[in-house]
């Protein structure tokens, strides 16, 4: 047999295993070897879009070119350097960069090059551009992170772009953004895309879906003069078109000044040519407009997600798609789609209880449970109670409901709002805009609907003679409630023998029955304590609402103030014994932490503690997910409020003396409230006093509920954590903590014997995912708008304009409101960001990444929505707003201002 060697690379440089590869010879899952970018590229061309020709450098030439020891021993150091620890990632950052620039490039990858640089024509001008293997990903869209060159002319030339772009996977901005990603540093490498130039005549990007609104039927635009880079780096203000997608109609024209042209030069390299005037004439005409938006939506089905595009159309007219990634900053569809015609209005139960981050699949899984119960009570049909009930959806890892029938209902319109006007205002103020929405116009006129679901519930929980009886015997009422806790600690209890699967169907009992049947038995006690206080108040003359909310200061019977006054009384004790304190002086928490497990604390403290967490230990951060650790589980967090309060010194703020006080001063605003009502008449005083009686008696109650939930969601967990280690002991999940990335049903199937592994890491990565997003709607509509977003741009006047109080204007780019003290930054280089603090710039580009991990907002006076500066914003979900004309002349370093990211405004405060 003959042995033919190794090719020459510079004879078969389109071999599929060689170091460079044609364009169209790349797709999706050649990722590791083309990166993100290429890779997409490859795609596109492959479905027939319009991409320019070009070949790629693939990973296997980086991995070559560089390959050495110093190199390993700087990934090993950067992944054991915190992600906020700037000032080290940047010494390793440079590092890594001056090791890949003094690397020689291998003959064969040289000769490859240049091979596949000649089929593309004789000194052919090509963009040089990096492809990163954690770029352009779902999760993360690295837009910028490393460098590209254009109108690159020469092999030469070509050799030495390739050559600085791989050295960009190690800047400064692309270190720092793996290591908040929680990318390992070995685990990326580079491919380098060379790709014919197009010779713009006007270029710029395109969303497949609205990314300040989340329309996804909405194709955004933004254009200029010449070559695209002016409008990603943000160096120009570009025209911006809204289209719809279904209609081709343009939503909004917004013209830019497109004061910068930058063009290629002959024989390589680019220059920067201000054009004075050029705003008043449109760069994009609506034949144009209609073409792009088309590419668009066949890139998006391809892909099968939104997409974020960059374009060049060229002298001759010819439009090109030059690069394609995932739309990262939308926020997810709900997963239970209509099937019906019209948009439903999902409302985001995580938030209105207060958790921004995701819920762990057991969670959510619990969560589908007790909502099922509660359907189920109201006599709504819930076919399978592990899915939920019809109203009950997901998106984001996070829980929603669907509120279309109370936006429909006259009866919701005048309840839920008020409801949430108590419990969530913002999103009170978002469900009341929509009423004026002809789509969500009211079909359901009668509340005998609702009664006939909500009836049944009342009767069965007993609640009339609840009311009853907290009216005639208050205090009976009160050990009714106890009693309410004392029968769910009996119905939580499970037999110590039990097995596994045992343990599960104990589980579902739990949550599919026992935990709402506690709620109408309680919650009717502080709805009537806040009834009683408005009946109260027209009795008394209408005091107003600051006079009656001063009835409510330091309430008895609340379970969190009490859990509060426990643990001050603990640090109390502690204080006056010395070798108790002296642990919180020289121990670090954890470690305080670890003696407590090792039962190793000072008797006072240990004991102290421990009698603490039998009380309280259920409670935790985001405590209605039951994947989340206890108190009991990990103390740490407790032992540092212990440690807050022990170096508290001014006894006169002391919550036990701030609480005795509250209460004192409601007694004597009863006082004042009686005293007012009697000089109407004895018995108005009377009723006025007894009223104000229950109220204090029964309005500390409205914690109560929750607490139970969350004593029983606390027993589920201990349940769970045994299921778990079950699991984990043969072999089905790594560690007991993994079925926590079950659900109810997979924690069956491994009980069974099947291996999950894979199943958990998948879930893992993505609740890591998730854990970053910080910008969450309230309300979401099922076809992915934010209404929020949408109502806020409506009210905003033109981009520029001043509005009242000084108030500046510009683009929306981020939603969200921040107000902090604003730091006017011209020059990134050396520049200081104090955490939290609003970063105001003439412009941005990918050097000022590092500045917006600190950053609490961002205002910038030039950049479309679609500028690099605006997309790294939505990725960190900082606020931000674009295009606001002389914001670092009309702001001032240390002036408070607000950024509202939605309604595209500045507002100076004071």
């Amino acid at each position: 047999m003959e042995h033919r060697g190794t090719p020459d690379p510079a004879e078969d440089w389109t071999a599929q295993d060689g170091p460079v590869l044609a364009l169209e010879r790349l797709s999706q899952d050649m990722l590791a070897q083309a990166g993100g970018k290429a890779a997409n590229l490859g795609e596109l061309a492959r479905a027939g879009l319009p991409v320019p020709p070009g070949f790629c450098l693939t990973t296997r030439a980086y991995l070559d070119a560089t390959a050495s020891p110093a190199l390993a021993d700087v990934h090993r150091a950067l992944a054991a350097t915190a992600p906020d620890d700037l000032a080290a990632l940047a010494s390793l950052a440079a590092k890594a960069r001056a090791l890949v620039l003094d690397a020689d490039v291998p003959a064969g990858i040289d000769a490859a090059v240049r091979a596949a640089y000649a089929a593309l024509g004789a000194d052919a001008p090509v963009a040089v551009r990096s492809s990163a293997t954690a770029e352009d990903l779902p999760f993360a869209s690295f837009a910028g992170q490393q460098d590209t060159y254009l109108n690159v002319v020469g092999a030469d030339a070509v050799l030495a772009a390739v050559r600085q772009c791989w050295a960009s996977l190690w800047t400064d901005r692309a270190v720092t953004y793996r290591a908040v990603q929680g990318i390992e540093p070995s685990a990326v490498s580079l491919a380098v895309v060379v790709q014919r130039m197009v010779d713009a005549a006007v270029a710029g990007v395109l969303f497949t879906a609205n990314p300040v609104t989340g329309r996804r039927h909405e194709a955004v635009i933004d254009a200029s003069p010449g070559l695209g880079e002016a409008v990603v780096s943000g160096a120009v203000n570009p025209d911006h078109f809204v289209l719809d997608g279904a209609t081709g109609r343009i939503l909004e024209r917004r013209l830019g000044d497109k004061g910068l042209l930058i063009r290629p030069l002959p024989g390589g390299g680019t220059e920067r040519v201000a054009q004075p005037g050029a705003g008043s004439t449109p760069s994009l005409d609506h034949a144009q407009l209609a073409a792009l938006e088309l590419l668009g939506r066949r890139a998006e089905v391809h892909f099968g997600s939104p997409q974020d595009l960059e374009w060049a159309i060229g002298q001759d007219g010819a439009v090109w798609l030059t690069q394609s990634r995932p739309i990262t900053t939308l926020y997810p569809m709900p997963d239970k789609q209509p099937s019906g015609p019209g948009p439903r209005v999902y409302l985001c139960f995580s938030l209105a209880q207060g958790l921004t981050r995701p819920l762990t699949p057991m969670g959510l899984a619990g969560i589908r449970l007790i909502a099922s119960s509660v359907a189920g009570a109201a006599r709504f049909p819930v076919p399978v109670p592990r899915d939920g009930p019809a109203p009950y959806t997901e998106a984001g890892q996070r829980i929603f409901f669907d509120l279309t029938p109370v936006v429909r209902s006259r009866t919701g319109r005048a309840i839920v709002p008020r409801v949430f006007d108590v419990m969530e205002a913002r999103s009170a103020a978002v469900l009341r805009n929509l009423f004026a929405d002809p789509r969500f116009s009211v079909t359901i006129k009668s509340p005998w609907r609702l009664l006939r679901h909500v009836g049944p519930v009342a009767a069965r929980a007993r609640v009339p003679e609840t009311l009853v009886r907290a009216l005639l015997r208050p205090e009976e009422a009160l050990r009714r409630a106890d009693r309410v806790g004392e029968e769910l600690r009996a119905a939580l209890a499970v037999p110590a023998d039990a097995t596994a699967t045992q343990r599960l169907d104990h589980v579902e009992r739990i949550l599919g029955g026992s935990v709402f049947r506690v709620v109408p038995a309680v919650l009717p006690l502080p709805a009537l304590g806040f009834a009683l206080l408005a009946a109260a108040g027209k009795l008394a003359g209408s005091p107003g609402n600051g006079a009656l909310q001063e009835v409510l200061r330091g309430l008895p019977n609340n379970v969190t103030t009490e859990m509060d006054l426990d643990l001050w009384s603990l640090a109390m004790v502690i204080r006056k014994d010395p070798a108790s304190a002296a642990v919180f002086g020289e121990d670090s928490l954890p470690e305080i932490a670890r003696r407590y497990r090792a039962a190793e604390l000072p008797g006072v403290v240990q004991s102290g503690l421990a009698d603490f967490l039998a009380r309280y230990g259920h409670r935790a951060v985001a405590e209605i997910d039951v994947g989340m650790p206890r108190w009991s589980d990990d103390p740490t967090h407790i032992l540092g409020v212990l440690a807050n309060y022990l170096r508290m010194d001014d006894p006169a703020l002391a919550p036990d003396r701030q609480f005795a006080k509250a209460a004192r001063d409601a007694e004597a605003q009863v006082g004042r409230l009686v005293a007012a009502a009697g000089q109407r008449s004895r018995l108005r005083g009377a009723l006025v006093r007894a009223a104000l009686r229950r109220t204090r008696m029964f309005a500390g109650l409205r914690e109560l509920p929750k607490f139970y939930l969350v004593e029983a969601l606390g027993a589920v967990r201990q349940q769970l954590a045994a299921v778990g280690a079950e699991l984990a002991a043969a072999g089905a999940i790594d560690a007991a903590d993994d079925v926590f990335f079950l659900d109810l049903t997979e924690a069956h199937v491994g009980l069974r014997g099947a291996g999950l592994q894979g199943l958990v890491a998948q879930r893992r990565e993505a609740y890591g995912a998730e854990l970053g997003r910080r910008h969450i709607p309230r309300v979401l509509l099922s076809d992915g708008t934010e209404p929020e977003a949408v109502q806020a741009g409506a009210s905003r006047g033109p981009a520029g304009a001043d509005g009242s109080a000084g108030q500046l204007s510009g683009t929306p780019a981020s939603a969200g409101i921040v107000t902090a003290r604003a730091r006017v930054i011209l020059d990134p280089q050396g520049a200081h960001l104090e955490p939290g603090e609003i970063l105001v710039a003439p412009s941005t580009d990918p050097g000022w990444t590092p500045l917006f991990l600190t950053a609490g907002g961002l205002v910038m006076e030039m950049g479309g929505p679609n500028s690099h500066g605006a997309v790294v914003a939505r990725e960190y979900g900082i606020p931000a707003v674009v295009g606001v004309p002389d914001a670092t002349a009309r702001i001032a370093t240390g002036h408070n201002i607000t950024v509202d990211g939605a309604a595209g405004t500045v507002t100076p405060e004071g």
